[in-house]
């Protein structure tokens, strides 16, 4: 939160039995790390729910990158919206620290400042983080479907990341590493951590470059839904799928044949149509001053119920507000979600 601002104890609580003062104009723009992807589409449905809920007379801004754009474009969106006015600007941030700079003159402006989805690592010019799931456990997770997917005797897998400045990525990934140093996993090798940009065509060459550098892989990790898809994809075009399988984070629509053809076995995602919701209205009542972003910060979003705001336990600093959960998916369960 920016200096300055400090709260009372009374203050602290933010409930349900408090009515939220809705239908405020208020310009907020939405910047996911890049665009035209399906998940970050979803988030913007989920935004745009709310800010109907919340009966915010203007619309919201969706605005990115474009996928040929550098990831540094976030920061010029940034700094167009401190000279534009805008109220609130809600970040999935893809610039790791560089972005800091902009967004401590946007909250130095008056402007609201979350992050949703990959924060700022140091948490400098953020209010507070919207995040999916528990970071920690995200490396848990990839872990346990690593070890279901490859059994008792393991073997080598590969990570399919999407750039190298992806917050999210980045901590997910050191998360499963730190796993990996428990016995549990000792048959697990990680051999690399690959970069596909989150570009179809590019994590498709990577996936394809990893199995022909390491002849005994057995498993790509692709903690990104661009790049487990074009992973499962580049295993299905050339008749891998035998050798090589694929997990990671996806989305089910974009991968139930991949589940029911056997190239991806086991995946894992949330919502993030709730993930755009639940971001938005925490934006919407710091926006309009109807709460701050203060540790212990208790306030209700809606048709999401009530949460808190928190100390990130997976940042050095920072707040968080955690949604969860985490659903498994297979073919037992994809194509019902995909529907």
């Amino acid at each position: 939160m920016p200096e300055g601002k400090e709260r009372s104890e009374d203050e602290k609580e933010y409930s349900e039995s408090r009515d939220v003062v809705t239908d405020k104009r208020l310009s907020m723009v939405l910047l996911p790390k890049v665009l035209g992807i399906r998940v970050f589409n979803q988030t913007n449905e989920g935004a745009i729910e709310a800010n109907t809920d919340l009966g915010n007379p203007a619309d919201l801004d969706f605005l990115g990158p474009s996928p040929e754009d550098s990831p540094l474009r976030q920061i010029d969106i940034v700094n167009e919206a401190v000279k534009e006015g805008v109220d609130a600007i809600m970040i999935s941030n893809n610039a790791g620290n560089q972005i800091a700079p902009a967004t401590q003159a946007a909250l130095a402006s008056g402007m609201t400042v979350v992050t949703w989805d990959s924060p700022i690592p140091s948490a400098e010019g953020e209010e507070v983080f919207i995040s999916q799931v528990d970071f920690d456990e995200t490396g848990v997770v990839m872990a346990d479907m690593a070890l279901s997917i490859l059994g008792k005797d393991g073997g080598k897998f590969a990570v399919l990341s999407a750039s190298r400045n992806a917050a999210n990525q980045n901590a997910w990934i050191h998360a499963m590493e730190e796993v990996l140093t428990e016995d549990k996993y000792d048959t697990l090798e990680l051999v690399e951590i690959a970069y596909g940009d989150d570009q179809l065509e590019e994590s498709y060459d990577q996936a394809l470059r990893l199995v022909n550098k390491y002849k005994n892989l057995k498993l790509i990790m692709a903690p990104t839904t661009v790049g487990i898809e074009a992973a499962a994809k580049a295993m299905w075009d050339n008749d891998l799928c035998g050798k090589v399988k694929v997990s990671g984070l996806g989305l089910p629509a974009e991968m139930v044949k991949y589940s029911k053809n056997g190239c991806a076995p086991e995946f894992a995602l949330w919502s993030f149509i709730d993930l755009g919701y639940l971001t938005f209205y925490t934006s919407y009542l710091l926006a309009t001053d109807q709460m701050k972003a203060t540790e212990g910060v208790t306030f209700n979003a809606g048709r999401m119920g009530n949460y808190t705001i928190e100390k990130d336990p997976t940042r050095d600093a920072g707040l968080r507000v955690l949604m969860g959960p985490f659903t498994i998916y297979n073919v037992s369960n994809v194509e019902a979600a995909a529907n």
